[in-house]
């Protein structure tokens, strides 16, 4: 363990860490917090240590680079920012991107080829599962998917499937892709289950990632329930101020190397700025999350009780007994973002986004102030009609993502809007 993470044995929690894991002002001025490094490339002590990083970039020897070569693959900034981020789901190693999606879109073409199949639970954001049913399909990937809410043995068939379709095709199960809580539903997976099956059905070899952006990382980590690799979009809860766009994944080095191998490759990395403003951030991050799951629990029993109001999709509201099941044994929190029915459809949904004066209507989610949506012509429109209805992703669904601002004000916004339902 890193000498700053404990003190007299005892570990140093996530929150505190924030404040200064991975930077050593002494290297930077006595400057206490990070500088940003505004440079592409770095001057190389000698000629011998450019040869041994570049060694470790091109992995001719394992271990990556030993220190900074260029930014397209590692910078003083992003490192500090990854080391931070690897603390708090407890992984090895984390990876940094210029978007969720650009992390997404390198994860899977690490691990995919042609002939491979990849096995995803549903609903994915739109855009994940675009790219694979879109874009890897052009490369001669195919896919399977089970719902949110599967059982061990529901999952087991999809994996067997997907394993007699991958060798009929001359290629592998690449990965099994899993967001929980789903977008825009709330719908979680049993992570466990996926574990379970996968050990069962294929091998170690066939990795378990997971989009945690909704819960993470204070409410859910993945990496404890059996998942090999967890997915943020920064840009949410993480960066927190809707101010920045980016991505990470984390998990042990095995699975992260050949990650970073390929961002070497296409770039990708997040700049300096971004990290930089990501870094501030976390330091917040705890404080953010819990302010706006009060204000969530608070607002969603308002909800609840409206004439207007056909159901929630809210986690310290649920009322299917396997959804609570995963729910008690993977979450330690409700989070702030859910969907809203209302009694009507498209129209009842616009009426009441258009009369919202606090909230503002805007796609994304996690920031300081609440946002609001409407995924069926919004997130998700270009997801085909039958599949949306599978989904439960219906014209009738605002997504809801509460912020930090006074839960009382929110309850009177939110009732003066459904008034003009």
């Amino acid at each position: 363990m890193a000498k700053d993470t404990s003190i007299n044995g005892r570990p140093l929690r996530p929150a505190t860490l924030m404040m200064g894991h991975g930077y050593d002002p002494v290297l930077s001025e006595g400057s206490l917090k990070p500088p940003i490094f505004l440079t592409s490339t770095f001057a190389f002590p000698s000629a011998a240590d450019g040869k041994r990083h570049f060694e470790g970039i091109t992995g001719k020897r394992p271990g990556g680079a030993e220190g900074l070569v260029y930014s397209r693959f590692n910078a003083p900034n992003q490192e500090i920012l990854e080391d931070r981020l690897a603390v708090w789901d407890g992984a090895e190693e984390a990876l940094s991107f210029s978007s969720g999606m650009t992390a997404i879109c390198v994860l899977m073409l690490t691990y995919c080829a042609a002939g491979d199949v990849i096995v995803h639970s549903g609903p994915l954001y739109a855009a994940s599962e675009g790219f694979v049913a879109k874009w890897l399909s052009k490369f001669g990937i195919s896919y399977l998917d089970f719902p949110a809410g599967a059982t061990g043995e529901e999952i087991a068939a999809v994996l067997t499937r997907a394993r007699t379709q991958a060798d009929e095709r001359g290629g592998k199960v690449a990965m099994i892709y899993l967001e929980s809580p789903a977008n825009p539903t709330n719908a979680l997976v049993d992570v466990e289950a996926v574990r379970a099956a996968r050990d069962r059905v294929l091998t170690p070899d066939t990795p378990i990632a997971i989009d945690n952006t909704f819960l993470g990382p204070l409410w859910a980590r993945p990496l404890d329930q059996g998942a090999d690799i967890v997915v943020y979009s920064l840009t949410k809860y993480v960066g927190g101020h809707s101010d920045l766009v980016a991505g990470s994944i984390a998990g042990a080095e095995r699975w992260m190397t050949p990650v970073r191998m390929l961002r070497n490759t296409m770039g990708g990395i997040c700049d300096p700025n971004t990290a930089w403003m990501l870094l501030r951030s976390l330091e917040t991050v705890e404080l953010r999350m819990q302010r706006a799951g009060e204000n969530a629990a608070k607002v969603c029993s308002f909800l609840k009780a409206h004439p207007k109001v056909a159901g929630l999709g809210y986690l310290g509201m649920i009322e299917d007994a396997r959804q609570q099941d995963i729910y008690d044994r993977h979450c330690l929190g409700a989070g702030s973002t859910f969907s809203l029915l209302l009694k009507g459809g498209e129209a009842e949904c616009f009426r009441f986004l258009d009369a919202l004066r606090i909230a503002k209507l805007a796609v994304s989610l996690g920031g300081t102030e609440t946002l609001a949506s409407h995924p069926a012509s919004m997130t998700h429109l270009s997801v085909p009609e039958g599949r949306k209805t599978e989904l439960g992703i219906t014209d009738n669904l605002v997504r809801i993502s509460v912020g930090i601002e006074d839960a009382d004000d929110l309850i009177a916004d939110f009732d003066q809007a459904l008034a003009s339902v």
